[in-house]
């Protein structure tokens, strides 16, 4: 599992900053990729790494903005021209539906694949035998949502020694034993698979957040989080206009990480009035003065989230 930066900016492009979009990247898990937001250009950004779109499984759209959506109807329809023949669900707030399908007949383009739409509040959105997907409203402009991701416990590792101590020969019979399954064996004698697995895999949690005032949700949101991606647009000196614009500062994103015990925070959103290495330095030791594990995203980043176990 890891975490890929393709936009970083707010509002409007910047030249070392393309609008939001954010993959999770999660090919050891299910061979997919999930989509956080959809600037414009997302797809040029997509060409410049690996990611495939086919490989696109779902996207979850915070808000309305444009700096957020206005990358949806490229992308959805390059897709068929890439491979992609799965289905494609994309999450998000009412009235994300209606914009895509609009866009999409208007200029009669064609899809070789299904297109769904979940329309998002407050709760679990989605949920499977590997993962699920928490979302709560923030405090912005327009309805704007944070999305939590939990992947559930993993089995631990296989104790191979343990299973050669009781001349347990290697073969199918590992998978089965793998699976936490009751085997029987030659002789007769039935072991548990559980009795040769090691500590579970704690499953790891990352939130990603829409963009948004401080608010106490943004803090069950990434309770204990593993990873905590924060929009920042202003600097600490600017709380004044982030209120008023319904954005955070860098010190509101990492009160956030600090109340929430979250293990990492990064900062991204970032306004283009901040352009030199220098203000880039600055915003990121503001959060560091109460967050210090804060790094600040650049397009491209790759944040790897490491398996812990319990």
């Amino acid at each position: 599992m890891n975490v890929m930066f393709l936009g970083t900016g707010a509002g409007i492009p910047a030249k070392t900053r393309n609008v939001t979009s954010i993959a999770l990247q999660l090919l050891e898990e299910r061979q997919a990729v999930w989509l956080f937001d959809c600037g414009e250009a997302t797809q040029h950004q997509i060409l410049h790494t690996s990611i495939k779109p086919r490989r696109i499984e779902k996207i979850f759209i915070t808000h309305l903005h444009g700096d957020h959506i206005y990358g949806l109807p490229g992308l959805i329809s390059s897709r068929s021209f890439q491979g992609g023949e799965d289905i494609l669900t994309i999450y998000g707030p009412r009235g994300v539906e209606e914009f895509v399908r609009t866009a999409l007949a208007i200029s009669q383009s064609h899809l070789t694949y299904p297109l769904e739409f979940v329309e998002i509040e407050n709760g679990t959105v989605f949920e499977d035998t590997q993962f699920k997907v928490v979302v709560k409203k923030l405090e912005h402009g327009i309805a704007s949502y944070g999305y939590r991701v939990i992947e559930k416990d993993l089995p631990g590792v296989l104790l191979v020694n343990k299973l050669k101590e009781q001349s347990i020969k290697p073969g199918p019979i590992y998978q089965k034993i793998k699976a936490g399954q009751k085997v029987e064996l030659e002789d007769g004698t039935v072991v548990n698979g559980n009795d040769f697995l090691g500590p579970k895999l704690k499953g790891r949690i990352v939130t990603i957040l829409g963009d948004t005032r401080y608010t106490r949700d943004s803090i069950e949101l990434a309770h204990e989080a593993d990873l905590l991606i924060h929009e920042a647009t202003f600097s600490e000196g600017d709380e004044k206009l982030a209120y008023d614009y319904f954005h955070s500062t860098t010190k509101q994103a990492a009160m956030i990480a600090k109340q929430s015990n979250a293990k990492k925070l990064i900062l991204t959103h970032i306004s283009s009035r901040y352009q030199s290495e220098d203000d880039f330095t600055k915003l990121v030791k503001e959060a560091q003065a109460l967050f210090p594990l804060t790094y600040l995203a650049e397009d491209f980043m790759l944040v790897e989230v490491p398996k812990s176990r319990e």
